[in-house]
């Protein structure tokens, strides 16, 4: 009996230490909110005033500078640049041809059977800054929301001011499935906002542009990641990353003003680019998309432009019209990739 005892002793210690040596690693690796959940703030009753400058600040904000039915809509690929088909715009869309069959962009016009027209001004602003979903599942962060986590309170507003105000579109669209393990780790993701967020300082154009440039969402696209979806460290919108649109796959340009970037564009063709959607004879791709930014304003343009001018300029040569090559710099495949 007393051996008996003592091996379960042995046991319990031995099991005591597993448990302090699994907690140990989870807290070290991925964290606890895999397994407990996303951090989420209740949901509050508010509600945003309508008035004529938020409408015209969020119709701004939604179908230019943030681009939103460029993901929410589906695209009219018969027009140059493939815009939102007119009359569909915010009805949503599957992923489905982007290679990506389980991701859904909801339906956020107002319909109140397959919209958003029941959720709550709250539900708008937790999903659109916070990626938690009006039913409190977390966003698959191609919702760039960890950038609009910089958006102004003020514009926030406008934006939800906004897309309550356009037409409603019934379209019944399935649920996002984000795949096991993908749909615990990325609980990880989403941030409570709990206290204001200012408007931003644009006091300068490259500070104004700095902030256009996030709710944009420029670099997203712009830098390459690694297979964990973390941008590479060094290579912001140094290009390189791979995405599959209707004519096959594609890398972003590098967009830096290093001799292998941008360095030799000027204000004025920064601005042709964006308003035609060429460099020059070049067309870019419709995954580029310049058919929503074109809508802003000059001014913001070339605020853009002069952020782009303060970033660190990074050689990375990227070439859609050379055959795809293995890249040591970004880790993906493109052209001219064997030569960086």
């Amino acid at each position: 009996m007393a051996k008996r005892g003592r091996w379960k002793k042995i046991a319990g210690i031995t099991l005591l230490v597993i448990i302090a040596l699994l907690a140990v690693g989870i807290t070290a690796t991925i964290g606890w909110r895999p397994i407990i959940g996303a951090r989420k703030r209740a949901l509050r009753d508010r509600k945003f005033e309508r008035t004529p400058e938020r409408m015209a600040r969020g119709k701004y904000l939604v179908e230019s500078v943030a681009g939103c039915f460029g993901c929410h809509s589906p695209a009219d690929a018969g027009l140059p640049g493939a815009p939102a088909k007119h009359g569909a715009e915010g009805s949503g869309v599957s992923w489905a041809d982007a290679g990506v069959p389980w991701l859904v962009a909801p339906n956020i016009t107002p319909d109140a059977e397959t919209g958003a027209g029941n959720w709550t001004d709250d539900q708008l602003a937790r999903a659109i800054r916070e990626g938690i979903g009006h039913d409190g599942r977390v966003l698959f962060p191609i919702m760039p929301y960890q950038n609009y986590r910089q958006m102004s309170d003020e514009d926030l507003a406008s934006v939800i001011v906004y897309l309550r105000s356009i037409p409603p579109v019934r379209n019944q669209l399935a649920q996002t499935q984000i795949p096991f393990p993908l749909n615990r780790l990325l609980q990880s993701v989403p941030q409570p906002i709990e206290s204001q967020v200012a408007q931003p300082d644009v006091s300068t154009p490259a500070k104004r542009g700095q902030y256009l440039t996030t709710m944009s969402s420029c670099a997203d696209c712009h830098t390459p990641m690694d297979e964990r979806g973390q941008r590479l460290p060094g290579m912001d919108f140094a290009g390189g990353f791979v995405q599959k649109g209707p004519a096959g796959e594609v890398a972003s340009a590098n967009i830096t003003p290093d001799a292998s970037g941008i360095s030799y564009y000027d204000e004025a063709l920064f601005l042709d680019v964006i308003h035609m959607g060429n460099v020059k004879a070049r067309k870019l791709n419709p995954l580029m998309p310049w058919v929503f930014y074109r809508n802003m304003t000059d001014d913001d343009l070339k605020s853009i432009f002069a952020y782009l001018r303060t970033v660190k300029p990074v050689k990375h040569l990227v070439d859609n019209t050379e055959p795809p090559t293995p890249c040591k710099l970004c880790h993906n495949r493109h052209g001219y990739g064997e030569r960086n």
